[in-house]
């Protein structure tokens, strides 16, 4: 058997095995590995005719430098909190980073190989189940040299993986925090647009009661009373539904966040002040700074690696082993040899044949990486469409509130004075109704745009990739 001096001395032996082994293992490391394609070469796929992207945005001039901490802008300590809540107890963005976690594990999974495998097998005590009563101890170490890389670049697969696992949970949080904010503009815009149904409701009741009034004294008719209760009808519907539509916005909110969906989150009484508009930068600069395009890019890298690998899978591969043993039997006579016993070879092994499977992995791997190219080119395309429209729909809502601003002004006086005539009775019910109609749609459509442009500039926020947190 082998006691303490001996194990000792046979791990130093292997030890300085090991050390006079290096300069082998160096050496097979040597062969420069290809590298795959960066940022530059990959923005060259991204338009048909391989052209860079433009100097700058069609949608408008947003020149400057995108900067962190979008979300400060909006100068709403209750959002704050609420995206805060929401990145601690969103079950999705847990998910996400469970995933990163994994992705981590297979780095060093698949990293093992690179250094020498070492193993030990004792065997002792009386009785043993085979009969043989062999008892003893055997320690090895065998190390594959890594000579066509095949190693190294599952390691640097493994690790773009990774590298694409955290971009993407950096894309989550973002888009987390993002749909946060949009959720709460969304549940502000409902609850005001609830005040003004609200508010409708009480002027279609008091026009009510003016058409009753008018009746009562000679000066109205029955059809105008019926067609004022019409209305009012009208208006209570429309002011359930949004109640619903509140309710269901609040809830929405509230499962982002992880709370349980019990609609008791207290929206705003006014939407939040609305920032100046971010710089957007540069088209170019957009492809190393957003975090679902930098993932994408990773993806290639991987994908490439995984490739040069499948290829140098059909190559030889050279492995150096060598062990120790001390191995006796109570019952049989072992060959006469001197104890402990050592040997020091090598291994060459050379996939012949196999019927094609270790072409058929290369191609697959091939092809994987072709699939990885064109996603990267949909991710760069989409994220400059993105920007593009944010910037437009910045624009275009911004022009829009301001006339609708102004509608909303002469809707107002053109009701007043539609009333003023019915109470004197030089006018009828219908024009009241109807220009009480036209200034409750203009203050709904100035909300619903106010409501946008913030909602808008979240969205160019998030497609810029600039983060949330300063």
């Amino acid at each position: 058997m082998i006691g303490n001096g001996t194990l000792r001395e046979a791990c130093t032996t292997l030890a300085a095995f090991v050390l006079r082994l290096a300069p082998v293992t160096v050496l097979a490391g040597c062969i420069t590995l290809a590298k795959p394609p960066d940022t530059d070469e990959l923005a060259k796929n991204v338009l048909p005719d391989g052209a860079p992207p433009p100097s700058q945005w069609t949608a408008g001039d947003a020149a400057g430098t995108v900067e962190a901490g979008w979300l400060a802008t909006f100068a709403d300590p209750e959002l704050d909190a609420l995206v805060q809540e929401a990145i601690q107890h969103n079950a999705d963005l847990q998910a996400a980073a469970a995933r990163v976690e994994q992705a981590a594990g297979y780095v060093a999974a698949v990293g093992g190989p690179r250094y020498p495998k070492v193993d030990l097998l004792g065997r002792g005590g009386s009785g043993l189940g085979d009969n043989t009563g062999l008892e003893g101890g055997l320690l090895s170490v065998s190390w594959e040299l890594d000579v066509w890389g095949r190693v190294r670049y599952q390691v640097r697969g493994a690790k773009a993986t990774y590298g694409a696992s955290a971009s993407d949970f950096e894309y989550a949080r973002q888009s987390l925090a993002a749909l946060v904010a949009k959720s709460w503009f969304l549940a502000t815009e409902a609850t005001l647009q609830r005040g003004v149904a609200s508010d409708a409701v009480d002027s279609a009741a008091k026009l009510l009661d003016l058409a009753q009034e008018r009746l009562r004294v000679g000066a109205g008719n029955e059809l105008d009373v019926t067609t004022a209760r019409l209305n009012l009808e009208t208006y209570q519907d429309s002011l359930r539904q949004l109640d619903l539509s509140r309710v269901q916005a609040l809830r929405s909110l509230e499962l982002l966040v992880g709370r349980y969906p019990a609609a008791a989150l207290a929206a705003p009484p006014q939407l939040g002040v609305l920032p100046p508009v971010a710089p957007a930068g540069l088209p170019s600069e957009l492809l190393e700074r957003r975090p679902d395009l930098l993932a994408a890019e990773q993806r290639v890298a991987a994908a490439f690696n995984l490739a040069r690998e499948a290829k140098a899978a059909r190559l030889p591969r050279f492995s150096l082993t060598a062990s120790v043993s001390d191995l006796s039997s109570e019952f049989f006579v072992l060959k006469n040899r001197n104890n402990p016993v050592w040997s020091i070879g090598g291994t060459v092994f050379a996939p012949l044949f196999s019927g094609g499977t270790l072409r058929a992995q290369s191609e697959i791997r091939t092809a994987e990486q072709k699939e990885a190219m064109a996603h990267y080119v949909t991710t760069a395309l989409k994220a400059f469409g993105d920007v593009e429209n944010a910037l437009s729909s910045e624009f275009a809502l911004a022009d829009r509130e301001q006339i609708l601003t102004a509608a909303v002004s002469d809707a107002a006086r053109a009701l007043q004075l539609a009333e003023t005539r019915y109470r004197v009775g030089s006018g009828d019910l219908r024009q009241v109704e109807q220009q009480q109609l036209a200034y409750e749609s203009a203050r709904m459509n100035l909300l619903r745009v106010q409501s946008e442009r913030r909602v808008q500039r979240v969205n160019l926020h998030l497609a810029l990739g600039g983060g949330f947190a300063a």
